[in-house]
């Protein structure tokens, strides 16, 4: 008779089987149909995800429901190396997010970063020269510098930004230091005497929807600040998804002792004469 340890064990298995199955299938499909510089990304990352879910959810599946011990052994240790590679990235997380950055631009409803403030590791796997190109065509994807401000006054005579994010603030405008006079949401005017301050941000801005501020420093620290924010939320997950996966492992190891003690029952040693 199957014990609840290897119901359970099998059954959340059954599931990961099935979210595995979709990330191939979903990698499968951008590369059948193609898909721009920023979905083509996710490519690699799903298909072989989705593989090693696969497998090691036939590993659990296996051993829990057809009560193949050695299955289970091999799942039990890719499950333990999960458990420890979670433990350090969830540490790791922790670590180059720990620092509070960014500058509130008063009365604006928005902050400017620099991407100095962040950590070196952020700085280098993210906004070095090839990452950067892939990021930029997630931003120009998601259309973040679009509805970013609604008309205001009696008349409608002026523009109010809406809360922007950080990656809208660093992106989608020049940053405040530079002085510029808003003509409309993305298109900003030099004034005749220059920039405010000698910035290469201000020289960067381009009031064309495909450059604006994309490759300014603030961009890139608007993009690092919400990384931190995202990562920050992920930290809580990942220690929901380590408990989950203790759990799992618990049971796995009395799914264990369960197949060895049907497997005596079933299999009596006979006594020797």
């Amino acid at each position: 008779m199957f014990r609840i340890s290897n119901t359970v064990v099998g059954a959340l298995n059954i599931l990961s089987l099935l979210l595995g199955v979709a990330a191939v299938a979903s990698s499968a499909y951008i590369h059948i149909r193609g898909g721009s510089d920023c979905q083509k990304v996710l490519q690699v990352p799903l298909l072989v995800g989705g593989i090693f879910v696969v497998l090691v959810s036939a590993l659990g599946i296996v051993g829990s429901l057809y009560r193949v011990n050695k299955a289970l052994y091999a799942y039990l240790f890719v499950t333990f190396a999960l458990i420890v590679g979670l433990a350090f990235f969830t540490v790791f997380t922790l670590f180059v997010t720990n620092r509070k950055v960014g500058q509130q631009v008063s009365g604006k409803g928005y902050g400017e970063y620099r991407v100095a403030d962040f950590s070196h590791w952020l700085q280098r796997y993210v906004v070095n020269n090839k990452n950067w190109d892939e990021v930029k065509s997630c931003l120009m994807d998601a259309h973040v510098c679009q509805n970013l401000a609604i008309n205001g006054g009696r008349n409608n005579d002026f523009l109010i930004f809406k809360h922007l994010s950080t990656t809208q603030s660093g992106c989608c405008k020049p940053p405040a230091y530079c002085g510029f006079i808003m003509k409309n949401v993305t298109f900003w005017e030099v004034p005749k005497k220059g920039p405010a301050v000698n910035n290469s941000d201000c020289s960067t801005w381009n009031n064309r929807e495909d450059k604006l501020c994309y490759d300014c420093n603030s961009c890139k620290g608007g993009v690092l600040a919400n990384i931190r924010n995202q990562w920050r939320r992920l930290t809580v997950f990942n220690a929901c998804v380590l408990l989950v996966v203790t759990a799992i492992y618990a049971l796995g190891c009395y799914a264990i002792k369960n197949n060895r003690f049907d497997s005596q029952c079933n299999h009596p040693k006979t006594p020797s004469p």
